[in-house]
């Protein structure tokens, strides 16, 4: 099995490319929440991140290890169920190497071990609408292809993809966790906002392969009104 290193600067851009990517989105995953929850999701990321800043600001990681770690704490500080379930996924995703930045292999390890963790956790399996509908998918995607010799590259790619197809599908499904479990069919139509999350941090760690780091098609997750 071929197992490339990936390449120098890639969690500091991933990590750069998520900021990004939900501070851009904060609205459209609040709208969501709101549609099938209690609102306050995109403010819970919001302030995750900036106690995220904050820690690598302050700690100023030279590592992949240690950008991940911060990650993880500032979502470990956030109220509600989806903040610390983030925050124990980016911890394995943290520890998935001793290395300045993680092989393929390592990286999908970690994926996988952070979705069981999730999982755990939060009880919940693909179809209960919650972001185990995107990081499940990606997670056995990325298995497979590198698993089976493909590059990381187009194997990042491939699992993202996977990631907002399974975010996308949520829309069709009626919650069996979390708040939206609470209204039911009411929530029928609307994507699960920690699924669309998951799927914008799995697009952030395929565009990072990149040293010039694309900007993130998220037209996907639409708008709501």
């Amino acid at each position: 099995m071929r197992d490339e290193t990936l390449p120098p600067g890639f969690g500091e851009r991933w990590v750069h490319l998520m900021f990004e990517a939900f501070l851009d989105r904060a609205d459209a995953l609040a709208d969501l929440d709101r549609l099938a929850g209690d609102g306050d999701f995109g403010a819970n990321i919001t302030a995750a991140l900036n106690r995220a800043r904050t820690n690598i600001d302050t700690d100023r990681p030279g590592s992949y290890t240690g950008l991940l770690t911060a990650v993880s704490r500032g979502f470990l500080g956030t109220g509600g169920t989806s903040g610390p379930l983030f925050g124990m996924f980016f911890r394995e995703l943290a520890r998935c190497t001793a290395n300045p930045e993680p092989t393929a292999a390592e990286f999908s390890r970690g994926l996988s071990a952070g979705l069981a963790t999730v999982q755990r956790y939060g009880e919940a399996e693909v179809g209960h609408k919650t972001m185990v509908d995107a990081l499940a998918p990606a997670a056995e995607t990325l298995a497979a292809r590198i698993g089976s010799g493909g590059a990381a590259a187009e194997s990042l790619a491939a699992a993202a993809d996977a990631a907002v197809a399974g975010a996308s599908n949520t829309a069709s499904l009626v919650a069996e966790r979390g708040r939206a479990s609470y209204i039911g069919e009411l929530a029928r139509g609307v994507l699960d906002p920690g699924a669309a999350a998951a799927a914008l941090i799995l697009q952030a760690a395929a565009a990072a392969y990149r040293a010039d780091s694309p900007a993130i098609d998220t037209g996907w997750l639409g708008t709501t009104g």
